[in-house]
Formats: structure tokens, sequence, C-alpha cells
């Protein structure tokens, strides 16, 4: 898992959520490396390094970028997205997509194990359940 460190409130509530799910689904805490990066935009190429490695069967970014005064909001939230896609889609390892993109800090929090939810273990969950749907593309695999 990769981690923002910027709105560290809010994303180790998501890595909370996505331990939890992780153990839920199987993997032991000793089996999860977390690495923390300073903020979202640097969370694909954390993912990237990691992701070549060959070492990783899913990946998953939490992060939460919450709206300000000017543009800046834009440009990180697309241009993460965009990376984390491609990092997955390049290596064809799932990523489970848990980078809140927020007007206010309540709408975070709600989103990070509040009324909303929690879409760390959200986030979680579906790189797992993608690896397994996956399973069905390797070649001897049942249709």
């Amino acid at each position: 898992m990769v981690v923002s460190r910027f709105n560290e409130g809010v994303t180790r509530r998501l890595l909370d959520g996505a331990r939890a799910a992780l153990r839920e689904e199987g993997f032991a805490d000793g089996r999860v490396d977390v690495v923390w990066v300073p903020g979202a935009f640097e969370l694909p190429v954390a993912l990237h390094r990691g992701i070549e490695t060959g070492r990783y069967a899913i990946g998953v970014a939490l992060g939460a970028v919450i709206r300000g005064e000017t543009p800046h909001f834009d440009y990180v939230s697309d241009t993460a997205s965009h990376g984390i896609m491609a990092v997955s889609t390049r290596f064809g390892v799932p990523v489970g997509f848990g980078l809140l993109t927020c007007d206010t800090l309540g709408q975070a929090l709600a989103r990070a194990g509040g009324e909303a939810g929690n879409k760390g273990e959200e986030a979680a969950h579906a790189a797992v359940e993608t690896l397994r749907a996956l399973a069905a593309f390797r070649p001897g695999a049942a249709t």
C-alpha cells in the first residue's frame, strides 16, 4: 500500500480500513507493506516502483485531496488518478483506488471511517476482488 502523508488525519483512517480489509481477505499484516509518500501527487511513482519489482499481486493507493481556493486541487487529483490507473494497466496488477477527492475535510472524514464508510477498506477489497477476477484469464482457467 502506498499512502499519502498529506492530510494524514484522514489517510491513517483509510489505512486502518485497508489493513482490516486485507486481513479479512486472508493477507496477514506481515505480508502487507506500507510506504508513505509526501502527497497524492507522489502516489503513482511509488506504486510504479513497487509493482515493477514483481513482488506484489495487488496495490492500494490511499490519499486525500481536499479542495482549496486555487486550481491546485484539480491538477493534483486528476494527475494522481490518471497516474494510478496507468500503473495498474501497465503492469496488469489491480490497484485499489483509495484517493479521496473532497470539497471539505468533513467530507473526507466521512469517507475515512465516518458515516459514508471507509474508502480505504473498499479500495483494498476491490483490489483483491479484481485479482480474483483476473484469474479467469490465466491459461487453462475454467470459464
